[in-house]
């Protein structure tokens, strides 16, 4: 699977995203007519390549038909880099619209648009992100917060745009760098606002996901952009081995007085070591998959066998990638188990709750390993009882294991009422045939 790794050393927002999105390969056309099917008018993009302290990347622009000539804070070509009021009611506005929408109104639009379910279902989990922080902030229902009607028009694009981009993409998983946040005063609908802007820090709060100042005496972060990381982040660290097979620079409108203004978003793959057809032939030049998985580990002497079965059950069915418990001496000659879960490291945190709740467990021990793994492939063979499927494993194109799936085999030595061992003859004998 892809990954997205958002370089955030100088904040991300909606604009910034879409725009890395574009760098990294996503046609701006596409996302156009993608975009189109929410039936939304006053707008138009502006996609162009520029560049920022050298760095060369994409500017993306959500252009709104018509200027209220107010002289007000939002200036349309720059809206989104001051963010903070992306996201504020017109309440206090002397110029307040009809158009305005509310967090329901928006649901509606998103909901009876053509756009794809995954889109739908992640551009409304990532303005739910900002309605509950804006309720809480102002003391309404989220249903009732306002996106007034400039922050209505670029915010239901950059944010709808950003799950589009993201689905063209092929749904890459997402992690980030950090939060970088400036220091300084924002002005917001409602007067100044000391910068991380009210709804930022309590998008990312709610998150649970922590944030440090730097300074740059600007807002980075803008509200839409800490609900898209809420969203789709997974965490929050520095690179660990990512394979930048792509890279692509979001730009923002501002100049930065310490960093420059932007997004860098790097697609690629983590830790995969190159094949040999590979310009760079890596250390091995196997062609094996790698990931990394965490490992959960917890000393029992006192457990229930019954409770022991069905937390192995209760933990595969929970998405576990594995669970296995091996007899161990304890001390006092206790007698115990040693229980080990595998999981991804993202399920971490909620395979060693599972073990402290559902076992006699005070402890948990963690540590992260490194898989390497055969490339697999599943065929299927035909046996006078019928066909099964068997998977192979390959190491740079050559044959290392087969083995016979065993569900498909059980289901067969049941429908053809043999037993399971003449099943798994006829499939070996086969493969000895060479399938």
């Amino acid at each position: 699977m892809n990954t997205l790794y958002l370089d955030i050393f100088s904040g991300i927002s909606g604009d910034m995203f879409i725009g890395a999105l574009i760098d990294l390969g996503v046609d701006a056309r596409k996302l156009e007519r993608e975009l189109a099917k929410l039936k939304l008018d006053g707008y138009h993009l502006h996609v162009s390549r520029q560049e920022r302290q050298g760095i060369a990347g994409v500017k993306f622009d959500v252009h709104l038909a018509h200027e209220h000539g107010h002289g007000d804070e939002h200036e349309h070509d720059h809206h989104h880099d001051h963010g903070h009021e992306e996201h504020h009611h017109g309440h206090g506005h002397e110029h307040h619209h009809d158009d305005s929408r509310n967090f329901a109104e928006i649901k509606k639009l998103i909901a009876r648009s053509k756009l794809s379910s995954w889109v739908k279902k992640k551009s409304l989990a990532v303005f739910q992100h900002i309605a509950e922080a804006e309720g809480k902030i102002h003391g309404m229902p989220p249903a009732e917060v306002h996106f007034h009607e400039v922050g209505a028009v670029d915010s239901i694009v950059d944010i709808v745009g950003a799950c589009v981009g993201l689905e063209m993409l092929g749904k890459p998983r997402v992690l980030a760098a950090p939060v970088t946040e400036g220091t300084g005063w924002i002005r917001c609908a409602h007067g100044r606002f000391p910068i991380p802007a009210p709804a930022t820090l309590a998008i990312l709060g709610a998150r649970g996901i922590g944030v440090t100042q730097c300074d740059e005496p600007n807002e980075l972060v803008t509200p839409t952009g800490a609900a898209l990381l809420a969203e789709f982040a997974e965490s929050f660290a520095p690179m660990s081995g990512i394979v930048a097979e792509k890279i692509g620079f979001g730009l923002g409108t501002r100049e930065n007085k310490t960093r420059p203004n932007v997004l860098r978003a790097v697609l690629g793959a983590e830790s995969k070591v190159q094949s040999p057809k590979s310009k760079v032939a890596s250390k091995s030049a196997l062609d094996w998959e790698t990931d990394r998985v965490a490992v959960l580990e917890t000393n029992l002497d006192d457990i229930n066998a019954e409770i022991l079965g069905h937390f192995v059950e209760a933990a595969l069915a929970a998405g576990a990638l594995d669970v296995f418990h091996t007899p161990i001496q304890m001390k006092k000659n206790r007698p115990g188990v040693l229980l080990s879960v595998l999981c991804a490291e993202v399920d971490a945190d909620k395979f060693s709750e599972m073990i402290l709740r559902d076992t006699s467990a005070f402890g948990v021990r963690r540590t992260v390993a490194e898989r390497r793994k055969l490339r697999r492939e599943l065929v299927t063979v035909k046996t006078r009882f019928g066909s099964a499927t068997v998977k192979l494993g390959k190491l740079n194109g050559q044959l290392v294991q087969a083995a016979p799936e065993f569900e498909s085999c059980r289901k067969l030595a049941a429908q053809k009422k043999v037993p399971l061992k003449q099943i798994y003859e006829a499939v070996a004998k086969k493969m000895e045939r060479g399938l």
